[in-house]
């Protein structure tokens, strides 16, 4: 029976080899990032290379790039040969993308090595401060009472953010217009302007400008509430107890990364993760904080990339 965890037999070879957690990192270390600056994973990114910086004694570069529903950034992450660069990113890149596009520049299980999943992530509904919606209901009676009149921004094509907003149209029985943008940073900007009338998304990304009036929260997408805003329902009270969505993030490794190395980075970030005040902000931003083995991540993409296959089959988005 083959078992392997995806990238981590390449580098398992080098296993035996001590030298290399002894001596590395020899050079700053590179967070690529597939979203750009202000979004959730950059927020965990930057928040962990910090102190990631201080463990290792060497600069943590955050790297973003953005677009393509993170396929750039997993492109770029998957050809790094360097030993020092890890990619932080999100369902998008590693569990969603092979079932919205024919052609995606990396595979998956081949070009990567699991290192730890970072966060699990609380999405939430939210409309401008000026929008006439207070509320989810008053949001879905104005969706039946004109079909694609109400208009929603995601992240991009076959983005969780997409995902999460068709999966609240199945459940309620209504028709709205998707609106696409390159990451969510230009989707809320538009959001905050008016140009469209909602998105459903991450937490970290939104919570900023829900507390500082420009937006409103209507609902978060899981059964409790969430600490970081506990005066806002959940989808459950709303009455759409199957609209629960659930974004997370996490680390890999090239999979040509020394295993010594990708072990040293998982145990530093898991202590990172444990820490006092990385937790506290982590959780007051919307993110619960994981630390994951690399098998229990693998098993996790696995898992994701089943649910998210039939939640594209479920939205009718065909793969391009």
């Amino acid at each position: 029976m083959k078992k392997y965890l995806f990238g981590l037999l390449a580098s398992a070879c080098i296993a035996s080899l001590p030298s290399h957690a002894q001596t590395w990192p020899t050079q700053p270390v590179r967070f690529i990032v597939s979203q750009s600056a202000g979004g959730s994973i950059d927020i965990a990114a930057r928040l962990i290379g910090q102190k990631l910086g201080d463990a290792l004694g060497k600069t943590v570069v955050v790297d973003n790039r953005a677009g393509a529903n993170g396929m750039i950034a997993g492109e770029a992450a998957s050809r790094a040969t360097d030993g020092h660069t890890f990619l932080m990113t999100s369902p998008s890149t590693l569990t969603i993308n092979q079932h919205v596009y024919k052609k995606v520049p990396y595979d998956v299980q081949k070009d990567f090595t699991p290192v730890t999943q970072t966060t699990s992530i609380a999405f939430l509904l939210v409309v401008p401060a000026t929008s006439p919606y207070k509320t989810l209901a008053e949001l879905l009676a104005a969706a039946r009472a004109k079909p694609e009149g109400i208009k929603y921004a995601s992240a991009g094509i076959g983005n969780q953010s997409q995902l999460a907003a068709e999966l609240l149209a199945g459940a309620a029985n209504v028709k709205m217009l998707h609106v696409p943008y390159k990451g969510e940073s230009p989707a809320i900007t538009d959001l905050i302007g008016g140009q469209v009338d909602f998105i459903f998304g991450t937490m970290p990304a939104l919570l900023s400008q829900v507390k500082n009036g420009k937006l409103r929260a209507l609902v978060v997408g899981q059964p409790r509430r969430s600490d970081a805003v506990p005066d806002v329902p959940t989808t459950t009270e709303a009455g759409l107890p199957a609209v629960v969505v659930t974004g997370w993030t996490g680390i890999v490794a090239p999979a040509n990364t020394p295993a010594p190395v990708v072990k040293r980075m998982h145990d530093e970030i898991v202590k990172i993760l444990a820490m006092p005040d990385v937790r506290e902000t982590l959780v007051k931003a919307g993110a619960e904080p994981v630390g994951s083995t690399p098998q229990q991540f693998a098993d996790f993409i696995r898992t994701e990339t089943v649910k998210w296959g039939s939640a594209v089959k479920q939205a009718g988005i065909t793969p391009e």
